[in-house]
């Protein structure tokens, strides 16, 4: 195991390991364990009771942060005519087709999300094995296969992020930087929770959120409790 540094040792002093937070409780102190000298991601990462392996049990949609991320994205548009002309009033920072997947095939991935039209999809789609791994490919249930590119960049822009759960059964999704305020934070979980719990497969059966977990880019991670979490949708 490679040694702790200081302010993360110092960090988890400040979290009771056996504890299951309550999210309010939760956010205030995983803003007190990122002690990096930078503006450290906020991430949830939660354990859900599905089977990965099986079609009928993903996970996977997107959902627009109230407050956004803290990051603002680089939008590419696959489109043509005038809807490439929508894209680029929206705001979108490359828009283009043949020209664009060339440059991807050769290397340049200088974007953080990607839209396409469904009539550019025969061209995207030679792309799946560069975008996808990445989690860069356009896909309709993200609604980032779309012919409305204008809202699509518009949600990225303002604070648009996907998720999927991954091969353990676990989501890992930012919800803001430290510097946000609390309400902020908790503003963008309340979000996350309703879009987590609202995307429930109806073949997953007994508990669904087994875990929840916040943790920043580089300190200790603070447990919330599962149940209070669900709750946070209960409560709208």
């Amino acid at each position: 195991m490679p040694k702790r540094g200081k302010k993360y040792r110092d960090s988890v002093k400040l979290i009771d390991r056996m504890a299951q937070y309550e999210p309010a409780e939760g956010v205030k102190l995983v803003r007190e364990v990122a002690k990096a000298d930078f503006d450290e991601t906020i991430e949830a990462h939660i354990r859900l009771g599905v089977d990965p392996r099986r079609s009928d049990q993903q996970v996977r949609g997107a959902v627009v942060l109230p407050h956004g991320t803290g990051k603002t994205k680089t939008v590419l548009v696959f489109a043509m005519g005038e809807k490439a002309r929508e894209a680029e009033q929206a705001g979108a920072d490359y828009v283009g087709g043949e020209d664009m997947a060339e440059k991807i095939q050769g290397g340049w991935l200088d974007f953080d999300a990607a839209v396409a039209t469904p009539d550019m999809m025969s061209v995207v789609g030679r792309l799946g094995r560069i975008l996808g791994p990445r989690g860069l490919m356009p896909n309709p249930k993200a609604g980032t296969v779309t012919f409305d590119v204008a809202k699509a960049v518009n949600d990225i822009k303002a604070g648009k992020v996907e998720y999927r759960v991954d091969k353990s059964g676990i989501i890992h999704i930012p919800i803001g930087k430290a510097s946000f305020e609390e309400e902020k934070l908790m503003s963008n979980l309340e979000v996350l929770a309703d879009a987590i719990v609202k995307a429930r497969p109806a073949a997953a059966k007994g508990t669904y959120v087994r875990s929840v977990a916040l943790a920043p880019s580089m300190g200790p991670s603070v447990r919330l409790s599962p149940q209070l979490f669900v709750q946070m949708v209960v409560k709208k």
